[in-house]
C-alpha cells in the first residue's frame, strides 16, 4: 500500500459515515458535489459548543463571553482559508444563496439605470438569478457570459466583448458544480477591473478541492458554503472591507453598524460556526506528520500543503472516474476530458446515458450503494445552455476520501445500467 493510499485510510477514519452498511454494502458517497461527509470532531464542536456554549453575544456572563471567542475563532480560520488579511471582511449566514440575495439585493442599491451586470451560463443558479432579480429591480440590463460547448467552459472572449463602461458587476463560479470546469479568476479580475466593474465569485464547488486565495485572485467579493468542505451548513461571504463598511445593508437598528456584523443579521448560528473552524482545522490537520522534526508552524501554511494533497489525490481519482466512463457505450461525457488539462477541472463528472434518463440511473445506483445526484444539481444556466434540460445528467464527484476500489465499484455498476437500457 502506498504512503497515499495510507494515508486515505488513515483520513477516512475520521469520518463515521463511511463505514455505513445497507444491504450488505457499504456505501460509496459520490455526492460531495451536493454536501461532503464530516468528520467526527466538527459533530462533536458543534455538540459542545450547544451544550456548554450557548448563548448570546453581547451580554455580562461567561457564556457569553465564550462564545465571542468562538466567534473570534471563526473570523480568523475563515480568514486563513481563504487568506484573507482582515478577519472582519468576512461575514457568515445560513447558507450562500441567501447571503448572495440579500447582498445583491443591497450592492444593486449602488446602480443606476442604464448600468449592466454580466452573469455567467457556467454557473449555479444562485449566483444567476439574485443578480438578475437585483438588476431588474434596479432598472439595470443584465447579459449572459457564454460557455464554450465543446468541454462546458467559461467562454472568455463572450465576457471580453460584454464588457463596457457601464458594467458595474460580473457574477463568475470559481468552479462548475455541474461538470467541474475551472475558471481562471486573477484574469478575469484583471479584465474586469479595467473596465471599471466589480467581481463577485462563487467558489462554493472550489473549495473544498483547490486553495483559495482572495489576495492573489484580486476578486471584490467571494462566498462559499461550510457544508461543502466538510463542515456545517454555514455561508461564508468575503467582501473588500471598505466596501463591505460603505455598503448599506439591509438590517434591523439595533444591528451593529461595523463590519462584519453589520451584514450579520439576526442571531447567527454560533454552534455551526463554530463547526466550520473545526472543519478548516480538519484540512489543516491533513497537513500534519508526525515524523517531520519541524512542524508546520502557522494554520494557513498547512492550508497550503493539505490542499495540494488533496489535489493530488483527487486528481487520480477522476482522472480514472472519466477514462473508465469514456470505455463504456452509451455513456456521454459533459466537460473537460483530456488528461492533459486535468489542472482545469475539479474531481466532478457530469454524463448522460443513452436510453436512461439520470434519474432512473441514479436510482439504479441508489440501490447498489452507491450516492449520485441527477437532475441539474440548480446549475440550470448550464443544463440549459447545454440542452440536457428537463432530464438533467448524473454527476459523480470525488473527494479526498473516496478511493479507487469505490470508483471501480461505481464504473462497474454504470456498465450494468448502460446495458440494461433502464
Amino acid at each position: 500500500m502506498s504512503s497515499a493510499e495510507t494515508k486515505v485510510r488513515n483520513l477516512r477514519s475520521c469520518f463515521p459515515s463511511l463505514e455505513r452498511v445497507e444491504n450488505g454494502q457499504r456505501l460509496v458517497y459520490l455526492d460531495g458535489p451536493a454536501g461532503t461527509q464530516v468528520p467526527l470532531e466538527v459533530a462533536q464542536r458543534i455538540a459542545e459548543c450547544l451544550i456548554h456554549h450557548n448563548a448570546n453575544r453581547a451580554g455580562k456572563f461567561i457564556t457569553s463571553h465564550e462564545v465571542e471567542q468562538i466567534m473570534h475563532q471563526a473570523h480568523e480560520a475563515a480568514a486563513d482559508f481563504l487568506q484573507v488579511d482582515e478577519p472582519m471582511s468576512i461575514a457568515f449566514g445560513p447558507n450562500m444563496t441567501t447571503l448572495t440575495l440579500g447582498f445583491s439585493r443591497a450592492l444593486a442599491r449602488t446602480w443606476s439605470p442604464g448600468d449592466q451586470v454580466l452573469v455567467s451560463s457556467l454557473d449555479h443558479d444562485a449566483n444567476y438569478t439574485p443578480w438578475v432579480l437585483a438588476a431588474k429591480d434596479a432598472g439595470v440590463s443584465v447579459r449572459t457570459i457564454a460557455i464554450d460547448p465543446k468541454d462546458a467552459t467559461l467562454d472568455m472572449e463572450s465576457l471580453e466583448s460584454q464588457l463596457t463602461e457601464r458594467t458595474r458587476l460580473v457574477a463568475v463560479t470559481a468552479a462548475s458544480n455541474a461538470v467541474g470546469s475551472l475558471t481562471d479568476i486573477p484574469s478575469i479580475a484583471k479584465l474586469v477591473h479595467r473596465f471599471g466593474a466589480e467581481l463577485f465569485v462563487d467558489a462554493v464547488h472550489y473549495a473544498p478541492h483547490r486553495r483559495i486565495d482572495v489576495a492573489q485572485w484580486d476578486c471584490d467579493y467571494l462566498v462559499c458554503s461550510g457544508y461543502k468542505f466538510f463542515g456545517p451548513h454555514i455561508g461564508v461571504l468575503y467582501g473588500r472591507p471598505e466596501r463591505m463598511q460603505s455598503i448599506e445593508p439591509y438590517k434591523l437598528r439595533p444591528s451593529p453598524d461595523s463590519i462584519p456584523g453589520r451584514w450579520m443579521t439576526g442571531t447567527q448560528n454560533h454552534a455551526c460556526i463554530a463547526g466550520l473552524t473545526a472543519a478548516i482545522d480538519y484540512i489543516a490537520s491533513i497537513a500534519g506528520d508526525p515524523s517531520d522534526p519541524k512542524p508546520i508552524a502557522t494554520r494557513r501554511e498547512k492550508l497550503d500543503i493539505a490542499m495540494d494533497w488533496i489535489e493530488r489525490v483527487e486528481t487520480e481519482l477522476i482522472q480514472r472516474l472519466i477514462a473508465g466512463l469514456q470505455d463504456i457505450p452509451k455513456v456521454r461525457l459533459y466537460g473537460i476530458t483530456d488528461p492533459h488539462e486535468a489542472h482545469r477541472r475539479a474531481p466532478t463528472v457530469s454524463f448522460c446515458i443513452d436510453g436512461t434518463d439520470s434519474a432512473s440511473a441514479a436510482t439504479e445506483l441508489g440501490k447498489k450503494g452507491i450516492c449520485a445526484w441527477h437532475g441539474n444539481y440548480y446549475a440550470l444556466p448550464l443544463t440549459l445552455a447545454l440542452g440536457t434540460e428537463p432530464h438533467g445528467m448524473v454527476r459523480l464527484g470525488c473527494m479526498h476520501y473516496n478511493t479507487i476500489e469505490e470508483i471501480d465499484r461505481t464504473l462497474e455498476a454504470i456498465r450494468w445500467i448502460a446495458s440494461h437500457n433502464l
